[in-house]
């Protein structure tokens, strides 16, 4: 069984509940949420495939992304009250979203003809501009550029693929072991307060 295709439909769908949760305390209406939740969703995949120059885009191509953002915004909505009863919501699904999209960028990329290093980098790109473009446009500090480790978390889980791929590991359990590797560095980062050394 291929795994790349509902992973990217769930990773949609994540990150649509993280966009649209971001501005509860905002005083956003329906559009607002829903606006924002499909910019995070499709935010980084788009960035990623025009630099690329892979068209269509993900989503244009293929309606049941829409339908896959919908239903994270819905849910946002219809469930806020279990959803917030979650610990740290935003940023669960927030590193879910970013270990799904990380590994799925890389293999965009190295599907087109690109050079390892190139799709390494991809892969990363995806995983984080959807979450600054949502930062920014709920006026937060991306972050992309706290004191957190973030991209470098989506880095090491790109690399890792890479590497996996090029050893021959079954390409269902890479994608499964490389989405695992992304969200563990970046929740023991959070839980002991890891971070890089700082540029002073």
């Amino acid at each position: 069984m291929d795994l790349q295709y509902p992973l990217e439909l769930i990773g949609t769908f994540v990150f649509a509940i993280s966009g649209a949760l971001a501005v509860r305390d905002k005083e956003h209406d329906l559009f607002g949420a829903g606006f924002t939740g499909f910019i995070t969703a499709i935010g980084g995949g788009t960035l990623r495939d025009v630099l690329l120059g892979a068209y269509p885009l993900v989503w244009i191509g293929d309606v049941h992304f829409l339908y896959a953002i919908l239903l994270g915004v819905l849910a946002a909505f219809v469930f806020p009250k279990f959803l917030l009863k979650l610990r740290k919501t935003m940023f669960l699904f927030d590193t879910i979203g970013i270990g799904f999209f990380t590994v799925l960028g890389v293999e965009k990329a190295l599907s087109l003809g690109f050079r390892p290093e190139i799709a390494a980098i991809m892969g990363m790109f995806t995983a984080v501009m959807g979450g600054v473009i949502r930062d920014t446009l709920v006026n937060e500090i991306p972050i992309l550029f706290r004191k957190e480790i973030y991209a470098s978390a989506c880095l090491t889980g790109a690399i890792l693929y890479l590497v996996l791929n090029y050893l021959g590991l079954d390409r269902d359990y890479n994608l499964l072991i490389s989405i695992s590797i992304v969200i563990s560095i970046r929740l023991i980062a959070v839980k002991y307060k890891l971070s890089l050394p700082r540029l002073d």
